[in-house]
C-alpha cells in the first residue's frame, strides 16, 4: 500500500518523568519552572494519566477499518513525532500521506511539522486536509455529545441550560500577529449553537486552560463565563468542550475538577460536562469524509 493517513494531535506524555520535556518543548525549547512542572504533574497524577494518545489510536483504528488504508498518529510536541511515524512508513512503502490534524483549527501549524519531516524521507507526497470545523458530521456528533449530557438534567429544567462551548485558549499575541484559530473555532461554534439555541438554551463561547503565565490570553475565560451567567440568575450550565476530540488532561482535569470550583465561586448550582467525541461514530464519519475528499478518485 504506497498511500496512508497521519492523524496528529498535540501529543502528551505516558512517563511523567518526560514531563520536564514535553514542557519544554511546549514552551519552544525553553525549561519549565520546578513549581510548574510540578503543578503539571501533579494534575496527571489525579487523572491517572493523561489517556490522549490511546484515543486517538483508538480514532486512528476506527478510521483505518472504515477506509483500508493505514492510518497513524503523530503527537506534534511528543513522541511519536511526525518524522519517526513518517521514517517507519516510509520504510514500509508508503509514499504518499494524508495530513489530518486532529484539530479542526489553525492546522497548518500541524500540516508544516508533517511536510518537514516528508522531505526528509526523499520526497514524500503530502496531502493536507484543510481547516474542518464546519464539516456536518463534526457538528452533528457534537450536538449529540450536547443533547446526551443535557439529558442529565431534568426534563423541565433542560431547555434553560446554558451551554458553554470551550476551546484550549492561546496566547493573545498569536491570534493580534493573525493566527486563525479564534474566527475558525467562532465559526464553528456558531454553527453548534445554531443548532441549539433554538431549543432555549443560552449558549456561550469560552476558552480555557490558559498557560501559567504573565501574558494575557485570549477570552473570555471559563470564570468570566461562569460569573455572566450567575449575574443573569442561571443556576445551571453544561460546558461542551468542542474545541477537543479526544479526552486528555484539558477535559479530565481542568473542566472534571477545577472547573467545578470556579462555577461554585462564581455562584453556580450545578456545572455538567458534555463528553469528547474521541470514537463517536459520527466523528468517525467526518475523518471519513474529509480523507476520502483528500483522494478523490484515488480514495478506496
Amino acid at each position: 500500500m504506497t498511500t496512508a493517513v497521519l492523524l496528529s494531535c498535540h501529543g502528551t506524555v505516558e512517563r511523567l518523568d518526560d514531563l520536564p520535556t514535553f514542557l519544554a518543548n511546549i514552551r519552544r525549547g525553553r525549561p519549565a519552572p520546578p513549581e510548574l512542572i510540578e503543578e503539571v504533574r501533579r494534575r496527571f497524577e489525579r487523572i491517572g494519566g493523561s489517556p490522549l494518545m490511546r484515543i486517538t489510536q483508538a480514532q486512528a483504528d476506527a478510521l483505518a477499518a472504515r477506509i483500508g488504508l493505514p492510518v497513524a498518529i503523530a503527537g506534534r510536541l511528543f513522541h511519536p513525532y511526525p518524522g519517526e511515524v513518517l521514517a517507519s512508513l516510509h520504510a514500509s512503502g508508503v509514499r504518499s500521506v494524508v495530513s489530518l490534524p486532529l484539530a479542526p483549527q489553525s492546522v497548518d501549524v500541524y500540516h508544516a511539522v508533517v511536510r518537514d519531516a516528508a522531505a526528509k524521507q526523499g520526497g514524500m507526497e503530502v496531502r493536507c486536509v484543510p481547516a474542518w470545523g464546519l464539516e456536518p458530521a463534526l457538528i452533528d456528533a457534537f450536538v449529540e455529545v450536547i443533547d446526551e449530557a443535557l439529558a442529565r438534567f431534568p426534563e423541565e429544567r433542560r431547555a434553560r441550560v446554558a451551554v458553554i462551548l470551550s476551546a484550549h485558549s492561546l496566547p493573545q499575541r498569536i491570534i493580534d500577529a493573525g493566527d486563525p484559530y479564534e474566527r475558525q473555532f467562532r465559526a464553528m461554534a456558531a454553527e453548534v449553537e445554531r443548532r441549539v439555541a433554538p431549543r432555549g438554551n443560552p449558549v456561550l463561547v469560552a476558552f480555557q486552560s490558559q498557560g501559567m503565565t504573565g501574558d494575557a490570553w485570549l477570552g473570555p475565560d471559563l470564570r468570566s463565563a461562569f460569573e455572566a451567567l450567575a449575574a443573569r440568575g442561571a443556576r445551571e450550565a453544561l460546558v461542551a468542550p468542542i474545541g477537543f476530540v479526544a479526552d486528555h488532561v484539558e477535559t479530565l482535569y481542568d473542566l472534571d475538577v477545577e472547573a467545578h470550583v470556579i462555577a461554585r465561586e462564581a455562584g453556580l448550582a450545578r456545572l455538567e460536562r458534555a463528553p469528547a467525541v474521541n470514537t463517536r461514530p459520527r466523528f468517525i464519519d467526518a475523518l471519513e469524509a474529509l480523507v476520502r475528499r483528500e483522494l478523490g478518485p484515488a480514495a478506496p
